[in-house]
């Protein structure tokens, strides 16, 4: 058995997804695959690849000790991953019941530019025991939820969670302009949940933000020019940085920059978004930022 999973880029609505805003996210052509393969011996022989082929987990779990959530104290990722398969194994007994199995998982990006290493592994973990990967997401990681719906989806997606249900559309985004746009790694790892909760701590009521944003992401799709589309996004950050009580990354760490620099997910973590008339490459470059990656080589 073999199943795929996409990485995901949150583009607009990070931290009012939890809300209820809609919001706007885009699958990436990075990702990652669970191969699965039964054995007679009772146990998960589990062996995790990195992009560049290394082994960054290995490991061997009983079957009775993913049925029994049976947790060490000291291996985190351990941890995780019986929670996760216990979890997935509730919602679905019947997987475990016979045999076990030699599992490898392979990314197709670097571990470290955290395009989804978890979702991916959720929702693939999901399609192997034919449940439902948000409900999974709920029962072990917990979060909005966006990063399965771009696991799931080949083209861009609006997102937004009413009365706890996920509500997931395909839309049309493809701008004339795409060439101007990049991704830029900054190698600042944020704890998501950290983020969120830092969030919350500061957060007044957002009734009206959350309708604001969810507005701004029709509006989005239907920007036609790079010069609209720069506003556009600088009037989100402004917004997003009075609630947060933190200035923009491109007012921390790109003031003199002509375009935009947009933070994506957790602020200040891995990516940031840039858009600019002219080729920003030395520019990121020059200030010892090695990793730029065009629109139309990140995103499906």
């Amino acid at each position: 058995m073999k199943f795929y999973s996409n990485g995901k880029l949150f583009i607009l609505g990070e931290y009012y997804v939890l809300e209820g805003a809609k919001v706007f996210a885009l699958p990436t052509k990075f990702g990652q695959s669970l191969d699965v393969f039964p054995i007679s011996t009772p146990v998960l022989s589990w062996k995790s690849y990195d992009a560049d082929g290394s082994v960054w987990y290995n490991d061997e779990i009983a079957v009775n000790d993913i049925i029994s959530n049976k947790q060490s104290s000291d291996d985190k990722v351990r941890n995780t991953l019986i929670d996760i398969l216990h979890q997935a194994h509730i919602m679905n007994p019947t997987v475990l019941q016979t045999n076990g199995f030699l599992v490898e998982t392979k990314l197709t990006f670097p571990r470290n530019w955290g395009l989804g290493t978890s979702s991916t592994l959720i929702n693939n973990i999901a399609q192997w025991f034919q449940i439902d990967a948000f409900e999974l997401l709920q029962r072990s990681f917990g979060g909005s939820g966006f990063d399965i719906a771009c696991a799931q989806n080949n083209v861009p997606v609006t997102y937004q969670v009413k009365n706890n249900q996920p509500i997931v559309d395909q839309v049309a985004f493809d701008p004339t302009f795409k060439d101007q746009i990049y991704f830029v790694y900054l190698n600042q790892k944020r704890d998501s949940k950290e983020a969120i909760a830092n969030f919350r701590k500061k957060q007044k009521n957002l009734t009206d933000e959350v309708s604001e944003v969810s507005k701004m992401t029709e509006e989005l799709l239907k920007i036609q020019d790079l010069e609209t589309f720069i506003s556009f996004f600088k009037r989100y950050e402004q917004n997003l940085s009075a609630i947060l009580e933190t200035p923009t990354i491109q007012e921390q760490l790109f003031p003199d920059f002509d375009g935009l620099v947009k933070s994506l997910g957790g602020w200040g973590g891995d990516f940031v978004m840039v858009a600019s008339k002219e080729n920003p490459i030395n520019y990121f470059k020059e200030k010892g930022f090695e990793i730029i990656i065009k629109y139309q080589d990140m995103i499906l």
